[in-house]
């Protein structure tokens, strides 16, 4: 997994300009379709047909999650842009997604940490989400939910089939952990657009999710055999625009067609 960092530039970081509310739903479509696109290239490539299925299906739930996000935050920011102009008409540093999303794939224990890690902190937030007094927002979060708590399953049953397997699947899956754990901790940090938000009802603060997440990531973890890394490093960045190299390289992928063919349909 790469931690090359992208080099920020003098002018600011357009991923914290606009007001808070279009802020915080751009930054769960940023989340969700960045990671839509990662799994997605999965596909033909599991180890396994029934695996490979599991993973085109988990990228669908985040591809829909991502759709009907970007859709609520173009309405509230009442500017005239869809979903399209907001997925693909934005560069790396306009998007705040957070940086564990946009970790290449590595092998499949390394994509099946990095799930876990984020569907349990997603459980979580769709959980406190599906009260929200945005009732558009309510909706998708109690959808997502149901979502989540099954990519959460997926990714548990795999990382103890992993980690108690083997002798060999047990070093490489305990690496894996050991590469994705600086990057969990950006889940947690409140910003003013977290704090607002769930001052005003719409959001979660996600500094309060932490406690429960990391029991549930103890419990798997230790159903593995795995232990939690020693490394306090944490990597941070993604909400502001500042990411790693890889996010550009998905999305010159993600966005090549509509860039070379604006207005078209299909």
């Amino acid at each position: 997994m790469s931690d090359s960092v992208y080099s920020p530039v003098a002018q600011g970081t357009p991923a914290m300009g606009g007001d808070p509310h279009f802020r915080y739903v751009l930054r769960l479509g940023d989340d969700n379709l960045v990671l839509a696109q990662r799994l997605g290239e999965w596909i033909s490539q599991g180890p396994e047909l029934e695996g490979d299925i599991a993973l085109a299906n988990i990228a669908i739930d985040h591809l829909g999650q991502a759709r009907a996000l970007l859709t609520h935050a173009g309405t509230v920011e009442g500017r005239g842009r869809a979903e399209d102009d907001l997925a693909m008409f934005r560069d790396e540093r306009e998007f705040a997604n957070l940086i564990i999303c946009e970790l290449p794939n590595g092998h499949f224990g390394d994509t099946m940490a990095r799930a876990l890690c984020i569907d349990a902190f997603q459980v979580l937030l769709w959980e406190a989400l599906a009260a929200s007094t945005d009732v558009v927002l309510g909706g998708i979060a109690q959808k997502a939910l149901k979502e989540a708590k099954y990519h959460l399953r997926h990714s548990s049953t795999w990382v103890i089939r992993l980690g108690d397997g083997t002798e060999e699947s047990h070093g490489r899956m305990q690496d894996s952990v050991n590469r994705i754990w600086r990057f969990t901790g950006e889940m947690f940090q409140a910003d003013d657009v977290d704090r607002e938000m769930a001052e005003a009802g719409i959001g979660a603060d996600p500094s309060s999710l932490q406690a429960r997440w990391r029991e549930t990531i103890d419990d798997v973890l230790g159903r593995a055999g795995l232990t939690i890394p020693s490394d306090p490093f944490q990597r941070g960045g993604g909400r502001m625009g500042f990411h790693t190299d890889d996010l550009g390289h998905l999305l010159a992928e993600m966005q090549w067609m509509a860039r070379s063919m604006p207005g078209a349909s299909w």
